[in-house]
């Protein structure tokens, strides 16, 4: 693990009962501010959602719903036919959160998907920093303030408040902290079986809640012990430990790819698995000006210095501001003229895996303030590779944060215990003088950045024919039934119907299309959904524009044919649709399904088409 200046030893008698009470205080404000970031949807969780990404929340209450209404059948967590009929979904090669799913199930059955993904949510971002808050005090310095500093910067810097917009797979951060510990445990002697054995249960965990970010952490793991080890104050140490290390890691290979091997044959060979990703490098990369820029819900951004350089809201993975990259670089500097040759290795590492991982983030090219250049990057290259293309350069400035947290911690630590040449003994002004600059900058620094609540609003609820079970009267058990327009992530309707069928025992009924990645990108890539066809085409663009397309004797028959290919019984259209990114004009919904199916019935509050069998 990386070492600091001064090693940790146990603490004196005189100072557990004040450990004791930093623990129990940073813990209390990690949850307080994990309350406090989320405290709009806490008003009521069943009608408020996150405004800037309502359809990413309806699509984990449904993985939610869905994880554990397979857990309690004894269907595959991992595929399901319940969307995009009559294809499927390969939920492998999405993110599933199976574990989550799994763990909170009894929860999902007694409040529904909308409490659960809220406590979920609120649970990560505490426990996010709490992790990094034990592995500082407990393996990496020896202050409680620098560990307190350095993990609650970390666990609510801009990207983990970013994030928080409904991202339950990128909030888990407090994985990886384990992650870490996981590994730098496997140096001990004797740690090679049950080592390997904790941090394979801990890979396993992670590819199921964030595969992603298992595999960010893996890279920038492997750059970080690479260049420290190759440091010549660490070789002979690397040396050494690396027999204990490849061992441990080998048993870590053994139980991770048991537990995970029929996942991976899913996410690598399944059915409806696809290559690369559904989103654009190009836009899904770093602007080089967003690290010295703010992020908008902090206080910064609250005052009016917030930017609009991410690719979108929940994105801005690293909006650092100046005076916290100028504290960091002092950090730097501070730490390097203190630290002996072993440290200087740590510190060493640490840079190279900063501006290795900020550099990849700014994507296949260079962009600053919104203008790209045609100078190609590093991640252009690596671009091509697999794994790596699935991958969205701009999520790899998370790994950023972390380091600047550890220097953060570092320097504090150094700051509380200084060791002053003696020539410096007899300066005491001089030293109080330097303490409050170093005050003064942390400040600077950190103060814009305290995060501010995420923006909720009310969104439509879910018909009484779905909450009431008037649907069973219409659709045939394991039916198709389709709302209006068809459910993408435009749309999440669909999918937050199903959740709620599912977690109260309703029984099941499938939907075509849905909110997932699969194939049928260009290039052999993935896409959002599934390819459109006539009928969902022409649904959307009377919900989205509120105009009435043109319906001719040949749009009539595709679209009836569409709706005998997915096997669709019910077309529900409620009063009040939900779009997650526009409002919906219902009225055009309905007049456009009557030109194309006929006039409906009115069943409790939805407007509803019968399709006959085919």
């Amino acid at each position: 693990m990386p070492s600091s200046p001064s090693p940790v030893t146990a603490p004196p008698p005189a100072r557990t009962a004040r450990d004791r009470r930093a623990d129990l205080l940073v813990t209390l404000a990690a949850l307080a501010l994990a309350l406090w970031v989320t405290s709009g949807m806490w008003r009521d969780p069943n009608t408020r959602t996150i405004t800037v990404n309502s359809s990413d929340q309806a699509l984990f209450e449904w993985l939610l719903a869905f994880g554990g209404h397979a857990l309690t059948h004894g269907e595959n967590p991992f595929f399901t036919h319940l969307i995009n009929v009559p294809d499927g979904v390969n939920l492998a090669v999405n993110t599933s959160i199976t574990v989550y799913a799994a763990v909170f199930a009894p929860l999902t059955y007694l409040v529904g998907p909308p409490v659960t993904f809220l406590v979920i949510l609120t649970l990560n971002l505490a426990a996010t920093a709490v992790a990094w808050y034990w592995l500082l005090s407990r393996h990496l310095v020896g202050s409680r303030l620098a560990a307190g500093v350095g993990a609650l910067f970390i666990g609510y810097c801009p990207a983990m408040v970013s994030h928080a917009n409904a991202h339950l797979n990128w909030t888990a951060g407090w994985l990886v902290p384990l992650l870490i510990w996981g590994v730098f445990r496997l140096r001990r002697p004797g740690r090679a079986v049950t080592g390997g054995i904790v941090l394979g249960l801990l890979v396993a965990v992670a590819f199921s809640i964030a595969a992603e970010g298992l595999f960010f952490t893996a890279l920038a793991l492997a750059l970080f012990l690479l260049v420290r080890a190759a440091h010549p104050a660490r070789w002979a140490e690397a040396r050494a430990v690396l027999p204990r290390m490849l061992a441990g890691l080998g048993v870590t290979a053994l139980v991770a790819g048991v537990l995970l091997a029929y996942p991976l044959w899913l996410h690598f060979a399944g059915p409806q698995r696809f290559h690369g990703t559904g989103f654009d490098p190009l836009i899904h990369s770093e602007d080089v000006a967003a690290y010295l820029s703010y992020p908008r819900r902090s206080l910064a951004g609250w005052a009016g210095f917030g930017t609009s350089l991410a690719p979108n809201p929940t994105e801005e993975n690293s909006f650092f501001g100046v005076p916290l990259l100028l504290l960091a670089l002092a950090c730097f500097v501070l730490l390097w003229r203190r630290a002996d040759r072993a440290f200087r290795a740590t510190l060493l590492a640490l840079g190279v895996t900063a501006v290795v991982f900020a550099v990849l983030s700014w994507g296949p090219t260079v962009k600053w303030n919104g203008r790209r250049t045609d100078q190609l990057l590093p991640f252009g290259v690596l671009d091509n590779l697999p794994v790596v293309n699935a991958a969205l350069p701009s999520r790899l400035a998370l790994v950023v944060a972390p380091v600047i947290g550890l220097l953060l911690a570092y320097t504090i630590d150094a700051l509380r215990a200084p060791t002053p040449r003696p020539d410096e003994r007899a300066r005491p002004a001089r030293r109080r003088v330097a303490g409050a600059a170093w005050v003064v900058g942390f400040a600077v620094a950190l103060l814009p950045l305290l995060p501010t609540p995420l923006l909720t609003s009310v969104r439509e609820p879910v018909p009484e024919f779905i909450t009431g079970g008037a649907w069973k009267r219409y659709v045939p058990p394991d039916g198709v039934l389709t709302p209006l327009p068809l459910t993408v992530d435009v749309y999440p309707d669909g999918q937050r119907w199903q959740a709620y069928a599912l977690a109260h025992r309703q029984g099941e009924f499938r939907i075509p299309a849905g909110f997932f990645l699969g194939p049928g990108g260009p290039d052999g890539r993935g896409r959002i959904g599934p390819v459109p066809r006539t009928f969902d085409s022409l649904m959307d663009q009377a919900g989205s524009t509120g105009l009435v397309p043109i319906i001719t004797a040949g749009s009539i028959a595709e679209s009836r044919a569409d709706l005998r290919y997915w096997g669709v019984r019910a077309v529900v259209l409620a009063d009040r649709v939900h779009g997650a990114k526009y409002d919906v004009d219902e009225e055009a919904l309905r007049r456009t399904a009557t030109a194309l199916l006929g006039p409906p019935e009115r069943v409790e509050d939805v407007w509803l088409w019968r399709v006959p069998a085919a």
